[in-house]
């Protein structure tokens, strides 16, 4: 048997907000893959890059496990790999040169590889894996190693360099769609001692991650899709809580993310996954990603007997022209239905905000601003639109885009394209409506408890504090955004 080291390159120290926030997840994607190949008798083990200080201890495992093959097999279900942040790709080619230093055949998976694989076979790739990747790393895996007779030409889903050098790239090969076939995970590959002692002393409980899901079939046209295009398959309700039991077992988890791009699409499956998770005792409380057309009284139904404690929704903008200049296919009024009818069932909602799309002036601003401050949700979570390869979004703006094409790390947040305000412009209205948002959430919480006297406790005072200092915040950051908004309209 052959000795598979795998490792993925997103290094959490390398991400200065993601560090600070300390919520670390295992390379899901990438325990996928291990376990596919182990249950094909390959001898695997991993380099888990996310707790990881450096690239240096890349080179220290690949000096201790001596592998043939060396597979950086980025994690499909963090976002953060399909946003193709610079910092990461500078640490993926590190990778794939100390791979190729120890003598090991270099094999590379993930979406900014799928998008631009002649760069990674360029930097010294052996092969580039476009797409899911699991089936195409066993049939290569296994061609390479003489069980079958079979050419790497005829291998689908296979990038490499050809005879003469050039980059060339094979049909792209269907998406898995039996899901319940998956072997579970290879969870014993990582160190679940040392992510539970982080999340212990961070926060006070553990969290892991799960997927119930594959691909998104929705057409926000912003959204990059290279591994799974617009396909969309799932486990059943059954399989899920199974794998629940069993991490409830073994793993011991205080928490899970489903890490899903949409949890519980199918017609029924929530409702079906809520009454099996009672019945089986196997419910741990987690969060989900949901679209708000999908959140039905019956949904959430299955969502409180299944243990949800947190909703995240994509309501991206207040103003129903930027929802369907992105193709959304939602509506601000659902977003705002959506919105009560999870408060209603007692499960927490978070809102992603996007600025900068454009055909966004004055007006779309104010009615997020305006959606926000009505709907006061739980959290929230802003970025800038950032225009991603394969996306008609991006084929809109890509005459407008410079040298600079990707964010550095996820704090970057910076304009990529003229935008109808100046790029300093997007920066202060960031920060202004974080402040805000954290203020209003402080005061509505002390407002709650104030005619209650006998019930205030020290976290009261940790919120009088937060709503002052977000108080001096939103003054001097939405000082600065009218300023900016002066300026733009004096220009028009």
């Amino acid at each position: 048997m052959s000795q598979v080291l795998f490792g993925q390159s997103y290094y959490l120290r390398f991400d200065p907000k993601l560090f600070a926030a300390m919520q670390p997840y295992p390379p899901l994607g990438t325990l996928y893959a291990a376990s596919f190949l182990r249950e094909r008798n390959y001898r695997v083990q991993l380099f888990d890059a996310v707790l990881a200080g450096s690239v240096e201890e890349w080179r220290d495992a690949l000096q201790r496990c001596t592998p043939r093959y060396a597979v950086i097999y980025e994690d499909n279900f963090n976002y953060l790999s399909k946003m193709c942040l610079t910092r990461m790709r500078e640490a993926a080619f590190q990778m794939i040169q100390s791979g190729k230093a120890f003598g090991c055949v270099v094999i590379f998976c993930g979406a900014d590889a799928t998008d631009h694989y002649a760069k990674y076979l360029d930097c010294g790739a052996d092969f580039v894996l476009r797409g899911e990747g699991e089936e195409t790393l066993a049939e290569l895996l296994d061609t390479l190693e003489g069980r079958v007779e079979r050419r790497v030409e005829t291998i689908a889903g296979l990038a490499f360099k050809d005879c003469s050098g050039h980059p060339c790239a094979n049909t792209r090969r269907p998406e898995i769609s039996q899901l319940d076939g998956m072997p579970l995970p290879a969870w014993d590959l990582v160190d679940t001692a040392r992510y539970r002692k982080i999340w212990m002393d961070r926060h006070g409980y553990y969290s892991i991650n799960m997927v119930t899901t594959r691909g998104c079939p929705y057409h926000c046209n912003w959204c990059a899709k290279p591994i799974w295009g617009q396909t969309h398959n799932s486990r059943s309700p059954e399989n899920v809580v199974q794998e629940l039991q069993w991490l409830k077992h073994n793993v011991r988890p205080d928490h899970v993310w489903f890490a899903d791009d949409i949890f519980g699409l199918k017609p029924g499956w929530v409702e079906k996954f809520g009454r099996l998770v009672r019945q089986h005792e196997a419910g741990i409380p987690y969060k989900c990603l949901l679209r708000p057309d999908l959140v039905t009284p019956s949904l959430v139904e299955g969502l409180r007997m299944s243990g949800c404690r947190s909703v995240w929704m994509g309501a991206e903008s207040g103003s129903q022209k930027i929802l369907d200049a992105m193709e959304k296919g939602t509506t601000v009024d659902q977003i705002r239905r959506a919105c009560r009818l999870l408060r209603e069932a007692g499960i927490e909602v978070g809102f992603f905000i996007q600025y900068g799309y454009p055909g966004e002036n004055e007006r779309e601003i104010k009615a997020t601003l305006g959606m926000i401050r009505q709907c006061m949700p739980d959290d929230i979570g802003i970025s800038i639109s950032y225009p991603l390869p394969g996306t008609s979004f991006y084929e809109g703006v890509r005459s407008q885009l410079g040298e600079k094409k990707n964010w550095s790390d996820s704090d970057d947040m910076a304009m990529l394209y003229q935008g109808p305000f100046p790029k300093s412009f997007y920066p202060a209205l960031y920060h202004a409506t974080h402040s805000e948002f954290r203020m209003r959430r402080a005061w509505n919480r002390l407002k709650r408890d104030a005619g209650r006297p006998s019930c205030w406790r020290l976290k009261h005072a940790r919120w009088l504090t937060i709503a002052a200092g977000n108080a001096l915040k939103y003054s001097l950051h939405g000082t600065r955004l009218h300023r900016e908004l002066r300026a733009a309209s004096s220009r028009s």
